[in-house]
């Protein structure tokens, strides 16, 4: 077998999203856990002997599991990323990324006699520091020695691997995931003085759907991750004018009500007369300097953080229309009317529908984009990936082909193999 022909079948993609990791070889869509892990530390060591548990740190769907038996959920339930980065020197959040990449292996490892390790393309954040890639290399180096899973590693920015998939060499690339959101101009790659990173995805949108769970009564329910997603997900709209859909629900309550049931349970949320808070959800991402947040932020619901890139400040509320003409602002002038006529939106962040009926007040991701664009005097061409939730993973997926076996991993431009008997 010819080594085009091995990485063709031994091909390995990653997405290291703040609240899930997608993995694995090519197929359709990937495998996807929680980006998170359990530190067993605070669990009977007896017990644990008993139950043949050899483990001190669990990921992926057992995890579930043990958080019941776990005194204190709070210390030992570790989330290692932060906006779509990982501190230095937190060692339980990289013992935590080494776990699940080490369980994304284990649960693809092919039996194949001819199989000699994965060629794995690594997604991060456009704002990862030098420091998480020295971080990730090191893991699958740390795993290969083990058994031999990795025969070559690459790592490459998230929203460059969309532009892959899409197969999109100019172009804007907007990446809302749970943790943060990523402004990238790319003309061949990253331009990378130009990228602007909003600490905000959806957990922002998370949170203002736990107010409004709060004002519906659902105080205990409101502190569960899980139900208040799956609350946000069923419920939320984006709004084309944020004030004129909520004055329009206002008048028409019954129009937007909605009855969220949770699956598996008998427990219903009827918003009865809130159904105009649906549009908040949808709005959060888009401009969550709208009046109608302060009353929630008084109340104690935390602003979007302001982010530092390149010594300059960039406010965390800062309107999505406004954060994308900031960034395309520090192109070239003739680049720029480019940039705007192929404006791509990725994550499950953009994965929002309009109900049938709602159309008059409701509308997607795209839409809402191109309207607040068109408000600040700028014609543009936006549209949402097929499948925003997996574009990431489809584009390392075409990276690690592509990349030819012979080109070494290279700091300066960051691009080639890092591999096994070169690297580690």
């Amino acid at each position: 077998m010819s080594i085009s022909e091995y990485k063709k079948k031994y091909v390995y993609g990653e997405d290291y999203g703040t609240s899930q990791f997608k993995f694995g070889p090519i197929a359709e869509k990937p495998l996807v856990i929680d980006n998170r892990g359990l530190f067993l530390i605070g669990e009977s060591k007896l017990l644990l002997d008993i139950f043949g548990v050899r483990k001190d740190v669990v990921v992926g769907p057992e995890l579930s599991r043990y958080l019941g038996s776990i005194d204190d959920v709070g210390r030992y339930l570790v989330y290692p990323m932060r906006d779509g980065i990982v501190d230095k020197d937190d060692e339980r959040a990289w013992r935590v990324l080494l776990e699940i990449t080490r369980y994304g292996f284990e649960a693809t490892r092919p039996k194949s006699k001819d199989f000699e390790g994965f060629y794995v393309t690594a997604a991060l954040s456009a704002i990862a520091p030098d420091y998480m890639y020295e971080r990730i290399f090191d893991i699958h180096a740390k795993i290969d020695a083990e058994e031999k899973l990795v025969k070559a590693v690459t790592i490459i920015p998230q929203p460059l691997a969309v532009a892959i998939a899409e197969k999109t060499v100019t172009c804007v690339v907007i990446e809302s995931g749970h943790g943060n959101t990523q402004i990238t101009p790319i003309s061949m790659y990253p331009i990378r003085n130009a990228i602007v990173a909003l600490n905000r995805g959806g957990a922002e949108a998370d949170a203002i759907a736990a107010e409004i769970l709060r004002d519906l009564g659902y105080e205990d329910r409101a502190h569960e991750e899980k139900f208040v997603r799956q609350f946000k997900e069923a419920v939320g709209l984006i709004p084309r004018d944020l004030s004129q859909a909520v004055e329009k629900a206002r008048k028409e309550p019954e129009r937007f009500r909605t009855v969220f049931s949770v699956p598996g349970t008998t427990i219903q949320v009827d918003l009865g007369n809130m159904g105009w808070a649906r549009f908040l959800i949808g709005e959060a991402i888009f401009n969550p300097e709208h009046e109608m947040f302060e009353s929630y932020y008084k109340r104690g619901m935390p602003r979007p953080r302001d982010t530092v890139i390149g010594g300059e400040r960039i406010r965390g509320t800062m309107p999505l229309s406004q954060a994308i003409v900031h960034s395309v602002s520090r192109t070239s002038i003739e680049l720029q009317p480019e940039l705007y006529r192929d404006i791509i939106l990725s994550g499950g962040n953009f994965a929002w529908r309009v109900p049938k009926g709602l159309e008059d007040v409701a509308v997607d991701s795209a839409q809402k984009v191109a309207y607040e664009l068109k408000k600040l005097g700028i014609e543009s061409n936006v549209r949402l990936v097929s499948d925003p939730l997996y574009s990431v993973w489809k584009g390392t997926i075409v990276y690690g082909i592509a990349v030819p076996d012979e080109v070494e991993w290279n700091w300066k431009t960051r691009e080639g193999w890092y591999k096994r008997g070169v690297h580690y």
